[in-house]
């Protein structure tokens, strides 16, 4: 079954390819894209007066942000929209909701407007660097669709599918087994507008005449339907759901320890009209998720904490999910650069290719944080006693047991050089930075990847027993 996936899948990507950047977005240490250039602790305090109250914000503990290094520019309405918010409430907001302010304002948000992928945009991501990528997904969720005995109507979701290029290869490489094909039902949880037209184009939808709210995607005849949420997607059917670099985007509250206690990080305005990093005067409702994080932490890892890095929306999505893929059947796979360990502070910035300051230029850089695993598997085992939680592996694990060192082999033998040279490229950077079963190459050869980087985790229905590869 695995070998008959690997050779007969189509090719058509990897004959238009070039040979693939070999930046992604955890290529550099996302540890750093906070510290550099850092000041002497400020002493500075802030104090905002207002009819019988009095809200005092202390800067004591924290490191003041390295300065702007742009010029100084017209504010932007999305400048303008978050000291606004900051104004109304008469004191900071949260790092998280800065956060998903800057991704995905209606009007001006990171993701809502324009193609931020690929070497022309912002990062580049494992879908694009190779078809292999996709078609390895394709490969799991036949495998999982087998275990689940073959359902004769499954939703498949993807959680922001970007330009849609991984559903694109998967349909594709799962087009010769009709019987699976043919039981797909896609729903694309997408916000942005402007990635929607991308996806519709790239999996090449067409209207069907016979219904004028259905969309069908020409790659493999099956429904496309696209979603703001997850919650949106029609429930009661087995569902198959693929998060690739999805959980990095969602919005994290950064807590410190200080003489006080914990405290989380709030996002204020300066005395200079420049964003700036405070520390919140008393507990926020946001602590309840630390507290349910911390106690899913050792006593070990809890001694060692400054800093910690929470997703309740992370924790709540998973949630979610488990619960139907425990009621329906299923699973779902979270493939993403992240940790198995609780996370200290990772938020970081990337504008072309390049880390810059988190509070510069909102709206102009991609904001993304490590993602916590063991989060993950806790929320899931706590949602549903019906699910198992596998994982997580390597990324380089999960695609090396999956068998793309045949499929190289394979796509190898019908390539030129140039071809040959930008498959090899695009192999390494997936798999490279740690182990290959199966298929070796120079050392010299094998670039930075994202093989270690990225980890891969799935939630099942319990009767369908262990997925592959996590046998």
């Amino acid at each position: 079954m695995l070998r008959k996936l690997l050779t007969q899948t189509s090719s058509r990507r990897l004959l238009s390819s070039g040979i693939p950047p070999l930046f992604s977005k955890s290529s550099l240490s996302p540890f750093s894209s906070l510290s550099s250039s850092p000041e002497p602790p400020s002493s500075e305090s802030t104090t905002v007066e207002h009819p019988g109250t009095t809200i005092s914000v202390d800067r004591s503990s924290l490191y003041t942000p390295p300065d702007h290094s742009h010029e100084s520019t017209p504010e932007t309405e999305l400048v303008k929209h978050l000291k606004s918010i900051i104004k109304f409430r008469g004191g900071p907001i949260s790092v998280a909701e800065y956060m998903e302010e800057v991704l995905t304002n209606p009007k001006a948000g990171f993701y809502m407007n324009r193609d931020v992928f690929g070497a022309q945009g912002d990062f580049i991501t494992s879908p694009e660097v190779s078809q292999m990528f996709g078609e390895m997904i394709g490969v799991w969720t036949v495998c999982l669709w087998e275990q689940m005995g073959r359902p004769e109507r499954v939703n498949l979701v993807e959680l922001g599918p970007g330009r849609g290029t991984l559903m694109a290869d998967l349909l594709r490489g799962t087009s010769k087994f009709r019987n699976f094909t043919e039981s797909l039902h896609i729903h694309l949880v997408e916000c942005s507008p402007a990635l929607q037209k991308l996806q519709h184009q790239n999996l090449k939808c067409t209207d069907d005449i016979s219904s004028e709210k259905k969309v069908i995607s020409s790659l493999a005849g099956t429904p496309v339907h696209w979603h703001a949420t997850l919650e949106e997607v029609p429930s009661g059917v087995p569902t198959l759901i693929i998060a690739h670099e999805f959980y990095d985007a969602l919005p994290v509250h950064q807590f410190q320890k200080s003489s006080r206690g914990w405290c989380e990080k709030m996002v204020d305005v300066g005395e200079d009209s420049k964003f700036r990093f405070v520390l919140s005067p008393q507990p926020t409702p946001a602590a309840l998720y630390l507290m349910k994080r911390c106690a899913w932490a050792t006593p070990e890892e809890r001694e060692k904490l400054e800093h910690v890095e929470i997703s309740p929306k992370s924790m709540d999505l998973t949630q979610e999910m488990a619960k139907r893929i425990g009621s329906d059947g299923g699973g779902a796979l979270i493939i993403d650069y992240g940790m198995n360990a609780i996370i200290s502070d990772s938020l970081q910035a990337i504008r072309k290719h390049k880390f810059v300051n988190i509070l510069d230029d909102p709206g102009s850089a991609d904001l993304s944080a490590y993602v916590d695993f063991p989060s993950i598997k806790h929320s899931a085992e706590e949602a549903s006693e019906n699910v198992s939680v596998h994982g997580p592996m390597t990324q380089s694990q999960f695609l090396g047991s999956l068998g793309i060192n045949f499929r190289v082999d394979a796509l190898l033998q019908n390539c030129n050089d140039e071809q040959a040279e930008s498959l090899r490229a695009g192999y390494w950077q997936l798999v490279g930075d740690g182990e290959a079963p199966f298929w070796e190459g120079p050392d010299e050869q094998t670039p930075i990847g994202m093989g270690t980087r990225y980890l891969a985790m799935a939630i099942v229905n319990k009767n369908q027993g262990i997925p592959a590869p996590f046998q």
